[in-house]
């Protein structure tokens, strides 16, 4: 995760302070991946600059679903969500899931619900026809107090909660510190998944966030099957900054060193993964555009 990230998705979060229910056999059987789309992230320059036409030359590549990134004040980068919907509607593209950050702060003791900030942020993804609501951060301060993540994980279930009466999930996205931080004797990223309830909370895995901490995403699938109903398909190269500290930053499909086509087979076989999301971050002085053109016609040379 890039340094603009982390400064994005916390000015997100202070900025901000339908999946359908799945069938119960599921898991039961090899997963049939009906979207694969692009968080917008990838673009960010480009969504920033002019977004309209950012989207149309999405649309034209082949991108038929997207994933947000950026939504202040009841806002998709700058639009309503009726403004936003139309222009997706327009193009004969879909959102089915969104990226907004939920902190501590959305959560009123007094009252014991959520603040109306977090219940406005639910309310328009489901108007999007949003399948997944999913936070994609957790404050230092959160991973490092032991009763106020407590309180978060079942701030989780109960957003999960929220979201099931509008006929969607509500979801986690791990990045590089969930694999390193620890919580007495385990990881945060299994400590996450022991204190979620599978039925509310969905897990969005990011394959590439997690290599240089976590090298085994096939193997936490086979830990946690069925647990994870959408992915971030990413592929990793060495980074010469190091990113993060982990050493590698993201490339094109195919061009790194993430067994991606494999780790793929199995996330459809047991992982219950029906949502898959190209995100590309770093572009090794690339044009962003021409590299998630690349991306999606990968991805469909391999079969999705």
């Amino acid at each position: 995760m890039t340094s603009s990230r982390r400064s994005f998705l916390k000015t997100s979060a202070i900025a901000a302070t339908a999946v359908a229910f799945m069938p119960n056999n599921i898991f039961a059987a090899p997963a049939k991946i009906q979207r694969v789309g692009l968080q917008l992230y990838s673009v960010r320059d480009a969504m920033k600059a002019d977004p309209a036409g950012t989207l149309k030359k999405l649309a034209d590549m082949g991108y038929q679903q997207v994933e947000h990134a950026n939504y202040v004040d009841r806002k998709f980068y700058g639009w309503t969500a009726q403004e936003f919907k139309k222009r997706l509607d327009d193009l004969g593209m879909q959102m089915p899931s969104g990226h907004t950050v939920m902190t501590p702060a959305h959560w009123d003791a007094a009252t014991n619900d959520f603040t109306d900030v977090w219940k406005h942020t639910v309310e328009d993804a489901a108007y999007m026809g949003q399948k997944f609501v999913i936070s994609p951060w957790m404050d230092d301060k959160v991973r490092h107090d032991t009763d106020l993540l407590k309180r978060t994980m079942d701030q989780f279930n109960k957003s999960g909660e929220l979201c099931q009466k509008f006929n969607m999930k509500f979801g986690y996205h791990n990045h590089d510190f969930e694999f390193t931080t620890m919580v007495g004797d385990i990881r945060l990223f299994d400590y996450i998944m022991q204190n979620t309830d599978p039925d509310k909370v969905s897990q969005q895995l990011d394959i590439g966030n997690m290599y240089g901490r976590e090298n085994n995403a096939i193997g936490l699938l086979e830990k946690y099957p069925g647990r994870f109903v959408s992915m971030h398909v990413k592929d990793e190269v060495k980074s010469a900054a190091k990113n993060e500290g982990t050493g590698y930053e993201s490339t094109i499909l195919g061009r790194g060193v993430l067994p991606v086509k494999d780790t793929l087979k199995v996330a459809k076989k047991i992982g219950g993964t029906v949502y898959l999301i190209i995100e590309q971050e770093s572009y090794q002085g690339l044009d962003p555009m021409d590299c998630v053109k690349i991306d999606l016609q990968t991805m469909k040379k391999w079969g999705y």
